[in-house]
């Protein structure tokens, strides 16, 4: 089984609805993104898939939440903007032009990470 990793970066604004403690309160992150495939084959090259290739379908669904308040993006009107659920957002972004994507990790810390998979 092969592995490949690529990381993207956006900063953005949010508030969790429903959370007691600082966090309910506007804040903001510069998030880290990794994202992670997987495939049993390579290509007649030897590759998996280009990594120039994955950062760009990552970084067109990171540009769309840099520098925005999460909280007025549509998903995340009814979605509470927590990092489980970035990391599920954009999973479900990438799952179609990326269908060997294995999982999506999102920090918004050096120390805090959440990571959704199928």
């Amino acid at each position: 089984m092969y592995s490949l990793k690529v990381e993207g970066a956006f900063s953005s604004a949010h508030n969790l609805r429903g959370y007691k403690g600082k966090c309910e309160d506007l804040h903001g992150h510069n998030w880290r993104v990794e994202i992670s495939i997987q495939s049993e084959e390579l290509d007649n090259i030897g590759m998996v898939l280009d990594f120039k290739y994955l950062k760009s379908k990552l970084n067109a669904v990171l540009e769309k939440m840099d520098h925005k308040y999460l909280n007025k993006l549509s998903y995340f009107k009814k979605v509470n903007p927590t990092s489980e659920n970035i990391a599920e957002y954009i999973y479900n972004q990438l799952k179609k032009p990326l269908p060997l994507l294995k999982s999506v990790t999102v920090w918004e810390n050096v120390a805090s990470s959440a990571t959704y998979e199928e």
